[in-house]
């Protein structure tokens, strides 16, 4: 890797997609490159299903226009250093939207947050990082706040 261009930083607003966005805004001062910020909300139909229950259509408008507010404070901070950002949001799964976002806009470098899941936890959860470490086109940086 020669030179950081295009950083994708995947964010849940928890305190390790703070820590991960620290990490990226100091990449990228340093480097001169710019920020792509994603956020994945979930909606679960498939949890209401079994009910046959629907959720009304403004429900997951009202979701994306939230997620979007506090998508655009978190992009803020990376705004209030002189970087240029780009945000994005998806309702898809963040792994497979995370690979392929970075695929297509041809990142350099994938930084990211873990929670640092062990035991029952993350056989039951998973890792969204490890997810995406398996499928990356690029390299990811992977940060972990202290336990």
């Amino acid at each position: 890797m020669n030179t950081l261009r295009k950083l994708l930083v995947p964010v849940d607003f928890s305190d390790p997609s703070q820590r991960a966005l620290e990490d990226a805004i100091a990449l990228a001062k340093t480097w001169g490159a710019e920020l792509h910020l994603l956020h994945c909300y979930s909606i679960h139909p498939a949890a209401i299903d079994p009910y046959g229950l629907a959720y009304p259509q403004s429900f997951e408008l009202e979701i994306r226009e939230a997620a979007g507010r506090r998508l655009s404070e978190w992009s803020a901070k990376a705004e209030a250093e002189d970087l240029k950002v780009t945000q994005h949001l998806s309702a898809r799964f963040p792994s497979d939207e995370i690979n392929e976002l970075a695929e297509s806009l041809g990142v350099d470098l994938i930084v990211m947050g873990t929670r640092g899941l062990s035991g029952i936890k993350h056989v039951l959860l998973g890792s969204v990082a490890e997810r995406t470490l398996r499928g990356a086109p690029c390299p990811v940086w992977v940060s972990r706040t202290a336990i």
